[in-house]
């Protein structure tokens, strides 16, 4: 993972997108952890931990990863207060903390329902932790909408089309940035609490096949964000997300796949990436040159765009 294929050059004889960033100054931490340890090299632990961060819903992808790079069988964790506080459970003397990256902070340190035993008031553990991997169809409420909204933030008109039965949907870069009618987005209310927007260029269009359900239209385009957000298309801003253009076919689909299945899972909605990779697990031993940190991040932003209404991008406020 994260390794360069001297091989893939462009047109020119000159390195990729994709192969400068994988070569930046700056290197990649998890992938280059995960390269040292050689871990989830194999098809087999590479989906043990898709299953894991999954189904391990009260953290963001990236940070159900780091639990897993710690302690594979963990179940819940939390910090210290939280066991307290709402379940009655006392941290062991011999608890392992597990170290995660903290919101708008450094780092904080949680416990698995391993490391804690009852207190004097116990209360009912949460359903995460007696059925962990509990099948459940379910249906896709605000996320749709909330994301199809959060998109026009960085460019993205999802729009709906009649396609065949074999077609999902599709994203393409816009490439003529003159023509395209500019996409709104809100920033908040003014003082009489009339919806307040700014403008934005549109650069991409995200095609969903109309005949689709809910639930598969959102599949649908978190895939197609997915490639987005892992910089298959390359980026406006690098701030925001990387350019990794010249990646092989297989590894752009496996990362799509990876993270739709992700996301879509967490949510309980069934999906059909699912089957995608547990096939690839049957007939291959090892996964492509994939970047997992780019496949957390691009999971952890999509799955806030379901859930709340996001700041536009700095460069584009007022």
């Amino acid at each position: 993972m994260g390794k360069v294929d001297e091989n893939q050059k462009d047109l020119f004889g000159e390195l990729t997108p994709a192969q400068r960033w994988d070569t930046g100054v700056i290197k990649r931490a998890i992938d280059e952890l995960l390269i040292l340890a050689k871990k989830y090299h194999s098809s087999q632990s590479y989906w043990e931990l898709m299953r894991f961060i999954a189904n391990f819903r009260s953290y963001s992808p990236f940070n159900a990863m780091l639990v897993h790079i710690q302690m594979p069988g963990a179940r819940y964790a939390a910090p210290p207060n939280r066991w307290v506080k709402k379940y009655g459970r006392e941290i062991k003397s011999n608890a392992r903390p597990l170290v995660i990256l903290k919101p708008k902070g450094p780092v904080m340190f949680v416990f698995d329902v391993s490391d804690t035993e009852t207190g004097l008031n116990p209360k009912p553990l949460p359903p995460e932790v007696e059925r962990p991997f509990e099948v459940r169809h379910g249906n896709v409420g605000g996320e749709l909408e909330q994301t199809i909204e959060n998109a026009k933030r960085d460019g993205v008109q999802i729009l709906l089309q009649k396609e065949g039965s074999q077609s999902a949907g599709s994203i393409i870069r816009k490439e003529n940035r003159s023509s395209p009618e500019p996409l709104f987005f809100q920033t908040g209310n003014d003082n009489r609490g009339n919806p307040v927007y700014i403008t934005v260029p549109t650069r991409y269009i995200l095609l969903v096949n109309e005949n689709l359900s809910r639930e598969a239209r959102y599949v649908t385009i978190v895939h197609e964000l997915a490639h987005l957000y892992c910089g298959h298309l390359g980026t406006p801003d690098s701030k925001w997300w990387p350019d990794r253009r010249g990646l092989p076919l297989d590894v752009r689909e496996f990362e799509a796949e990876s993270l739709a299945y992700l996301i879509c899972t967490r949510l309980r909605i069934d999906n059909p990436s699912e089957e995608y990779l547990s096939n690839y697990v049957r007939e291959k031993k090892k996964v492509p040159n994939i970047s997992l940190e780019c496949i957390m991040k691009a999971g952890g932003l999509i799955e806030d765009m379901g859930r709340r209404h996001l700041k536009p991008r700095k460069d584009e406020e007022g």
